[in-house]
């Protein structure tokens, strides 16, 4: 694991990378407006992507390593994301552009311009929490690469029902919530949820390349 702090006009952002002996892809995920890069399933996906080919690049908005608690404007996130960008697209090795919740947005209205091989939207936030009218289903439709959405079955943010047709791929976690949290009364553990998590994006990776 190796760690490194990149300028973008956006202010300073960190990388941490957990690499691959032999990549095939590289995974640059960021995080969402509520957390960092400690969230259960980014962590999941590094512990296990590198085993199979995918190097995987957390990256923190300069926002968050500033020590700032609420995060700016969808337009800065976008500034800070097409920041790192040079420094994860790795020579010869196509880039899945991910995030989660906010994260994902951002990698879905930038995947295009940015050149990603695809999107990996982790709780994409469909519509405030109670307010379905507010709809960014566009954002996710207009991705313009393949994408894959993991849902929680029980996240307020939208749950897996709610979600329009289109051209990307969802993958239901049952009763996860909008952080892929299970209740203890579930029937399926914590554990195993991350396992849906990284075993159907391990799959998914290996359609990229």
């Amino acid at each position: 694991m190796t760690t490194e702090t990149i300028e973008t006009d956006a202010g300073t952002a960190r990388v941490t990378w957990h690499t691959a002996k032999k990549a095939r892809l590289v995974l640059a995920v960021s995080h969402g407006a509520g957390g960092g890069v400690d969230a259960r399933d980014l962590q999941a996906l590094a512990a296990v992507l590198p085993g199979h080919g995918v190097s995987v690049a957390l990256v923190e908005q300069p926002w968050r390593v500033a020590g700032k608690k609420v995060a700016p404007a969808p337009k800065t996130l976008d500034v800070g994301w097409r920041g790192i960008w040079a420094a994860v697209a790795k020579p010869g090795l196509p880039v899945i552009s991910g995030g989660r919740s906010a994260g994902a947005r951002v990698a879905c209205r930038t995947a295009t311009e940015l050149g990603a091989a695809a999107v990996l939207a982790l709780s994409f936030p469909l519509h405030p929490p109670g307010k379905p009218e507010k709809s960014r289903a566009d954002e996710l439709l207009g991705a313009g690469v393949p994408t894959l959405v993991v849902q929680g079955g029980n996240d307020p943010f939208g749950k897996p029902a709610e979600f329009p047709e289109g051209d990307f791929e969802l993958v239901e976690v049952p009763y996860g919530d909008h952080g892929f949290a299970v209740p203890k009364r579930a029937e399926i553990g914590q554990e195993a949820a991350l396992e849906i998590i990284a075993g159907r994006v391990v799959e998914w990776t290996r359609t990229l390349g």
